[in-house]
């Protein structure tokens, strides 16, 4: 488990293919690896990772080829920049919201504009994911926590404030680049509670989910 709030900006020094998946070797940065033993979690722009291997200056973690599928690693080379966050301990103070690193799909940045000392972005989620985004709510963009300032169907508005561009990668970020979604587990977990019984059914539809939630007056 983590909290969205951004320890490090690692590099992705090495992609080394092993048959249908990857191993990638991440040079960490200032991230303190002191604590960090073999089998502990990094989450590696919103990726829950596993470290196989501590490099000295980094860590070694093997991507599934699910990974590869939900995710924006497979746009990735050596030399790209990544977001890095431990996984949260008992005493870590909780600054973001709950974050598992299990990232749900890829979404696209589709404007960038300065207001103020600010930066806006519009991101584009797969419309699978629109109806987990809600105005004012919780989503992880690269394993970041953010706030979301305003949705019109797929795409939402974010917001993003000198501190948080300059600690992360997203001062570099530019129309057209793919991001790692994660959206709110507890939406994910009212979905599906509210499927009560129906549940059980083998892979209950997307359409059965919002016409439950429909009739309970959570759409309004």
């Amino acid at each position: 488990m983590f909290t969205g709030i951004i320890e490090a900006v690692g590099t992705i020094t090495a992609i080394t293919p092993t048959g249908q998946d990857v191993s990638v070797t991440v040079d960490s940065g200032k991230l303190d690896l002191s604590d960090v033993k073999l089998g502990d979690s990094i989450a590696t722009n919103g990726v829950c990772l596993t470290v196989v291997k501590l490099t000295g200056k980094g860590y070694v973690a093997d991507l599934s080829l699910e990974t590869l599928n939900r995710t924006a690693f497979t746009d990735y080379s050596p030399g790209q920049r990544v977001n890095l966050e431990k996984a949260m301990l008992p005493t870590t103070r909780f600054g973001g919201h709950m974050v598992s690193g299990h990232v749900d799909n890829v979404g696209e940045i589709i404007s960038r504009s300065q207001t103020g000392r600010a930066i806006e972005f519009w991101i584009k989620a797969p419309d699978t994911l629109a109806r987990y985004i809600a105005e004012k709510g919780s989503v992880a963009i690269d394993g970041i926590s953010l706030t979301v300032n305003a949705v019109r169907g797929a795409e939402f508005k974010l917001t993003i404030v000198p501190h948080t561009a300059s600690e992360t990668t997203m001062e570099h970020f530019k129309p057209g680049r793919k991001v790692n979604l994660e959206v709110d587990v507890i939406a994910r977990y009212l979905e599906r509670l509210m499927l009560g019984d129906k549940a059980a059914q083998t892979e209950p539809s997307s359409e059965l989910s919002m016409a439950l939630l429909a009739r309970s007056g959570f759409l309004g």
